[in-house]
């Protein structure tokens, strides 16, 4: 019988574990953005297979993009009332859901709600902004960035297998059963999840004893949150026109098929390590000054690029560069909101500011085609681009990081 406790406790004693959190958070963002990242390659055959233009998926996808932006803060404020843990279950739920009704579907209102809401809604809940979150309640305070970048990395290693993963079951059978094993995959985020429950309560984190409407009203009072909402509107800018319209710039270019695909995978790779270091480097560094130098250096490696006539060793330097800076905004981001606002309600308010992503994101990629079908070049937009770099770096410096005034006691 004394056994039997000491086994039961040490085996919540492994659920509750900080370590046991954080790499339970990675898997999980690592299935559903490695997931996320693979629909692009169900466009063709999809919009083949059902007789539709391109723009019915591309209408779904860029939805999904929205409703996750706007699902984020909701989620943030369901995981501080009911616990992180069945949110993000919930999300996964909707999110699987959401792949096998994208399997199921015949005609673009099913493939808008399959790709468009419903897995919009539950990326939401189960995607980067709510695992950050996560993550930053259990974290040892000193070691916060650092674990924030290890989870955002995850993301992108999640596309390196995924991705690839997918592709060979789609030309292997058809996209109906691709998406259903995504489905499946999907799915598996929700025992994932519920197995963090016991480290990750609705007292986790609880440095305030404030409502959410008052933290809200709190966050919009404060300058640097909404500096930080704009920043990060030219992040999601940058990586959507880039991840969207890249390819064809190379291919406008002369450069091959082959060499766009090696431009994002590089990106994808390189990426791993720059959101670790940025994580790193944002416990040592102030996290305001490290994204003002984020920004900075993008629009100089843009600058660069399009200076310089295009061959296939400027393409890979650009990719490899740019993947180093890719999501290294992520850590220092979410890592100030939690130093200025506390990690209570910080999945409500950095789900805020990842709607200005996604707002971004939105807007990259539809004012890059509209430039592109205006002016027949995407010399303007790369030139926005670098325009809107340099603004976020300047915007970013002014920003009061100090913590509230309540919440000194809880710093250590």
């Amino acid at each position: 019988m004394a056994k039997k406790k000491v086994r039961r406790r040490l085996k919540f004693g492994l659920y509750s574990n900080p370590l046991f959190i954080l790499a339970t958070s990675a898997s999980i963002v690592f299935i559903s953005f490695g997931i996320r990242q693979s629909f692009g390659l169900f466009l063709v055959p999809v919009s083949m297979d059902l007789g539709w233009g391109r723009e019915t998926l591309s209408l779904a996808l860029a939805s999904q993009n929205l409703m996750i932006g706007i699902a984020a803060p909701f989620a943030g404020a369901c995981a501080a009332r009911w616990g992180p843990a069945r949110t993000i279950a919930i999300g996964g739920l909707i999110f699987s859901l959401g792949v096998l009704v994208m399997s199921r579907a015949t005609g673009p209102s099913e493939m808008i709600a399959g790709a468009g809401i419903l897995a919009g809604l539950g990326l939401g809940a189960c995607g980067l902004p709510l695992i950050l979150a996560t993550v930053s309640q259990v974290a040892p305070h000193e070691k916060r960035s650092l674990w924030l970048g290890i989870a955002t990395a995850s993301a992108t290693g999640g596309q390196l297998v995924v991705v690839p993963l997918s592709q060979n079951v789609l030309m292997a059978y058809d996209w109906i059963i691709a998406l259903m094993a995504l489905s499946v995959i999907a799915g598996l985020i929700v025992p994932m999840a519920l197995s963090m429950a016991a480290g990750v309560t609705t007292a986790t984190g609880k440095d305030t004893e404030i409502t959410i409407k008052e933290a809200i009203t709190e966050a919009l009072r404060h300058r640097g949150f909404l500096l930080l909402i704009i920043g990060f509107y030219v992040c999601g800018f940058h990586v959507a026109f880039i991840a969207v319209h890249l390819p064809a710039y190379l291919l406008d270019g002369g450069a091959t098929v082959e060499l766009g695909a090696t431009a994002l995978m590089l990106i994808a790779f390189f990426n791993m390590m720059g959101a670790w270091g940025s994580g790193w480097l944002a416990g040592i560094v102030r996290k305001k000054y490290l994204l003002s130098g984020i920004y900075s250096v993008r629009s100089v490696i843009i600058l660069a690029f399009i200076s310089f006539p295009m061959t296939p060793t400027t393409v890979i330097l650009f990719a490899a560069a740019m993947g180093l800076l890719w999501l290294s905004t992520v850590p220092p981001t979410s890592g100030l909101v939690s130093q200025i606002f506390g990690t209570r309600y910080m999945g409500m308010l950095y789900g805020f500011i990842y709607f200005g992503h996604q707002l971004g994101s939105f807007t990259g990629i539809w004012i890059g085609g509209i430039i592109f079908d205006a002016t027949g070049s995407y010399q303007i937009i790369w030139e926005i681009a670098i325009g809107l770099g340099i603004a976020s770096a300047l915007i970013h410096l002014p920003i009061n990081d100090r913590p509230l005034a309540r919440l000194e006691k809880h710093v250590t």
